[in-house]
C-alpha cells in the first residue's frame, strides 16, 4: 500500500526576501530620518523659531491696513508682469516646438543624435529655476523686462517640450499609416496625420504654461529682471509693510484671474 505524503504550504504576502528588504528599506529610510534631524538642528537657531509667532503677528499687524493710496502705481508694474509671462510663453513655445519633434520617437530625425540632444535641452531647461535663469540673464544682458522674458521662455521649453513630445508619441498610429497609405510625403504626414491630433493638447499646454508664467513672473523682480516683482522688492527693503500687503493682495487676485481664464480656455479647446 503506497503511502501519500500531502503537504501543506502557508500563502504569504511576500516571501522572506522580500519582507527583509522591506525592513531593511524601512530601517534605511529611519536611520536617514535620523541623520537630516541632527543635521538640521546643528544649523537652526530654536530661540528664533520659538520667536517665529510674535515676529509673524507683529509684522503682519503691520501690513494692515493696506495702503490702498499705493495701489495706482502698480499698474504699469503689472502690465509688465503680464507681458513678461505672454511673451515668454510665446518664445517658449516656439522654441519647444521643434525640440518637441526632436524628442518624440515617432518623428525624430534622428533616434541617436538629435533624439538624446532633444532630451538633453528639456531637462536643462526643467533643472533650472525661473528664477535662476534671470539672475543669469541680468548678469549677461542687463536689468530689466527683455531679462524676465527670456528667462520665462527658457524655462517653459522643458515643460512644454516633454508634454508636447509624450502627446505627439501617444498619437494614433492608423490614423498616420492611413496618410501615409496615400502616398503623402513626409511633410504631409506630419502635417495631416500628426499635427491635427496634438493641437488640442498643444493649446492646452501653452495655456497651463502661461498661467504658471504668471506666477513665476510676479517674484522676477526681486532679482531686477522687472514686473512687479522690483515694487515688491523696493517695499520690502524700505520696511513698508503696509504697500507689501497691497502687492501681494494684487499677486494674489492676478494669479486666481490668470487662474480662471486658464481654465475656461482649457475647458473650451478640449
Amino acid at each position: 500500500m503506497t503511502e501519500i505524503t500531502h503537504y501543506s504550504q502557508v500563502w504569504t504576502h511576500r516571501t522572506p526576501r522580500k519582507r527583509l528588504l522591506l525592513w531593511g528599506g524601512w530601517l534605511a529610510l529611519v536611520a536617514l530620518f535620523v541623520w537630516c534631524w541632527q543635521l538640521m538642528n546643528e544649523n537652526t537657531i530654536w530661540f528664533f523659531v520659538a520667536d517665529a509667532p510674535r515676529q509673524a503677528a507683529d509684522i503682519g499687524g503691520r501690513m494692515v491696513p493696506p495702503r490702498w493710496e499705493y495701489f495706482p502705481e502698480l499698474m504699469q508694474p503689472l502690465w509688465d508682469t503680464i507681458n513678461i509671462a505672454t511673451l515668454g510663453t510665446i518664445g517658449g513655445v516656439i522654441m519647444a516646438v521643434p525640440v518637441a519633434f526632436m524628442a518624440a520617437r515617432n518623428t525624430t530625425p534622428s533616434a541617436t543624435i538629435l533624439r538624446p540632444i532633444a532630451l538633453f535641452i528639456i531637462v536643462a531647461s526643467r533643472s533650472i529655476n525661473s528664477l535662476i535663469w534671470a539672475l543669469l540673464l541680468v548678469a549677461i544682458i542687463g536689468p530689466g523686462l527683455l531679462a524676465g522674458i527670456v528667462a520665462i521662455a527658457l524655462r517653459s521649453i522643458g515643460f512644454v517640450g516633454k508634454l508636447l513630445y509624450e502627446a505627439i508619441e501617444e498619437t494614433d498610429a492608423k490614423q498616420i499609416e492611413a496618410v501615409q497609405a496615400t502616398g503623402a510625403s513626409g511633410a504631409q504626414v506630419l502635417n495631416y496625420g500628426i499635427v491635427p491630433q496634438i493641437m488640442p493638447a498643444f493649446w492646452g499646454i501653452s495655456v497651463f504654461r502661461w498661467d504658471i508664467n504668471i506666477r513665476e513672473s510676479t517674484i522676477l523682480g526681486l532679482v531686477g529682471a522687472g514686473g512687479i516683482g522690483l515694487k515688491l522688492q523696493a517695499s520690502l527693503n524700505t520696511l513698508a509693510w503696509s504697500q507689501v500687503s497691497v502687492i501681494l493682495l494684487l499677486i494674489l487676485a492676478t494669479v486666481v484671474l490668470s487662474e480662471w481664464v486658464s481654465a475656461r480656455v482649457r475647458h473650451a479647446i478640449i
